[in-house]
């Protein structure tokens, strides 16, 4: 009699353990389908904490076989190194882009400024202010950007209200790579060359997976093109990575600001729900109670 007892708290003890595992997954899966999650653990966000095994064997590699500041290793010169990676570059298959929403050229006119790590779109004096943070590599930023971001075009045009971007990048830092911030450096570029609205559509219409490191300098100056962004200092600023700097300040305009996932978006202080972020009719909605038509 007692050996059963035993088996059946053993019995039931797994069968806990099995429920609060589904609970776990379910709860996980919830989360997952409403936003991109900082999950900011302290490390370095700018590619430099979670690594993919790719990133992780280059650094192997660099650190038991590349030169150190005590002398030169007998691993391969700077310049063999350097003309490898040349090939590598010249052998990159890009993939082809996509042309944005004709309804961006709407915003052609319209001003657009930058101030420490935000860039604002519309005229400075506009009555009604909305904060959008997203990172260019969250697919639900890209719902967002081809649903509810869609309501803005008009109000926007009218002057009736402003957007502040905050373009963060932490999911390199989730993921491994350095597409968020390839792609964050490239839209701050688009700033200085007049074209932010219209590059900013296209990076997120031509999105790749999530999972993959494809915002590489060579598909954001494609997905440039197709906007007619072809700029020389553009292009420049997007090979060499002019605005990492400004990478960096932009994410911690984010951290400080106590947002935790993307898209979030803020309309007039007040957090809009998630559920209304995904179609221009529910962001519209939004929008129209805080008195923007």
């Amino acid at each position: 009699m007692a050996v059963r007892a035993v088996r059946a708290v053993r019995k039931a003890g797994r069968r806990a353990g099995r429920v609060a595992a589904s609970v776990t997954a379910v709860a996980l899966l919830g989360a997952a389908v409403t936003a991109c999650d900082s999950d900011d653990d302290g490390d370095d966000w700018m590619g430099m904490g979670k690594k993919s095994p790719s990133a992780s064997a280059t650094s192997s590699d660099s650190a038991s076989g590349g030169e150190s500041p005590g002398g030169p290793s007998d691993g391969p010169s700077s310049s063999s190194s350097q003309d490898s990676q040349d090939s590598q570059d010249s052998q990159e298959t890009v993939p082809e882009a996509k042309v944005p929403p004709v309804s961006v050229e709407r915003l052609a006119k319209v001003p657009t400024a930058v101030k420490g790590g935000v860039i604002t779109v519309g005229k400075p004096g506009a009555e009604h202010t909305v904060k959008v943070y997203e990172d260019p590599r969250c697919p639900f930023c890209k719902k967002f950007e081809e649903g509810g971001a869609q309501a803005l075009v008009g109000p926007l045009v009218d002057g009736d209200v402003k957007v502040e971007y905050t373009i963060a990048s932490f999911l390199d830092r989730n993921l491994g790579g350095s597409g968020s911030v390839n792609a964050a450096n490239a839209l701050r570029a688009a700033v200085e060359a007049g074209k932010f609205p219209q590059f900013h559509s296209a990076v997120f219409v031509n999105q790749p997976e999530e999972s993959e490191d494809a915002f590489t300098p060579a598909f954001l100056l494609k997905i440039a093109d197709k906007v007619g962004l072809r700029d020389a200092a553009f292009q420049k600023a997007v090979t060499n990575g002019t605005y990492k700097s400004w990478v960096g300040t932009a994410m911690d305009a984010f951290t400080d600001d106590g947002v935790t996932g993307t898209p979030t978006v803020v309309v007039d202080g007040e957090k809009a729900a998630s559920d209304a972020l995904y179609t221009e009719a529910g962001f519209r909605k939004v929008l129209k109670d805080a008195g923007i038509s």
